[in-house]
């Protein structure tokens, strides 16, 4: 796993690739309001290499001098996401059509952002260039627009309390099948961070229970890569 910068952004990624000259699809991912821990970095570059793509897992805090941004405003996710989404469209092994984002938790809201309609452009990136697909893991789905622009696919426990699945649910309903395909998967008795391994029994955070859950963790990646591999077929 390669440390980079992506070009004006100030952040730091991660790049790892599968074997190989490509080119490949990519996926961009965003970590949690807590930042990202070395386990996880490592977690999800494997996760993605393994599917065969080339993993960018993007650190928006360390850089910025930022422990978390769980009590206190979101920095700019959705503009490091394009700035990675930049970088990688540059490199010659990567596919620029074929790049996806994932997020979790903080990250999965900036996900949800990013693949909303919006009525003015808010970044200098070319029409051309987009993301191909969206991952979002517990997101509140309220930050969302009525409509996405992206197939989406939204991971998220029955009983999370920090993000709950009730607040997608009721998205769901507003959004009326209206703009790109979401599809909602609720893992019943999974709480917040059901797929990070370090939350073992359970533990408070900012307030919230956050709790492994090995069964939604599983489940979650056979959705996640499956989802994926149909967008980025394509």
């Amino acid at each position: 796993m390669d440390a980079v910068d992506s070009p004006g952004v100030g952040h730091t990624d991660y790049l790892s690739k599968p074997g190989g000259n490509g080119p490949f699809p990519a996926v961009v991912y965003l970590h949690g309001c807590s930042g990202l821990a070395k386990n996880a970095r490592s977690r999800m570059a494997e996760l993605i290499t393994d599917w065969g793509y080339v993993s960018l897992v993007v650190d928006s805090f360390t850089s910025r001098g930022i422990k978390e941004a769980c009590d206190q405003p979101m920095p700019a996710r959705e503009a490091d996401a394009l700035g990675a989404l930049l970088y990688l469209s540059k490199l010659s092994f990567i596919d620029p059509a074929r790049i996806a984002v994932f997020g979790s938790s903080q990250g999965g809201i900036a996900v949800l952002r990013l693949a909303s309609i919006h009525d003015v452009k808010l970044f200098a990136i070319s029409d051309e260039l987009k993301f191909k697909a969206a991952v979002a893991y517990y997101p509140l789905c309220s930050v969302a627009a009525q409509q996405l622009t992206i197939p989406t696919i939204i991971l998220i426990g029955e009983l999370d309390d920090w993000t709950p699945a009730k607040n997608c649910e009721l998205w769901m309903k507003w959004r009326a099948g209206k703009g790109a395909p979401v599809k909602l998967v609720v893992y019943p008795g999974a709480y917040h961070a059901f797929d990070f391994p370090t939350f073992g029994d359970g533990r408070r955070s900012f307030g919230h229970w956050l709790k492994y859950d090995a069964d939604a963790a599983q489940r979650s990646v056979l959705e996640a890569r499956d989802f994926l591999a149909t967008e980025l077929a394509k």
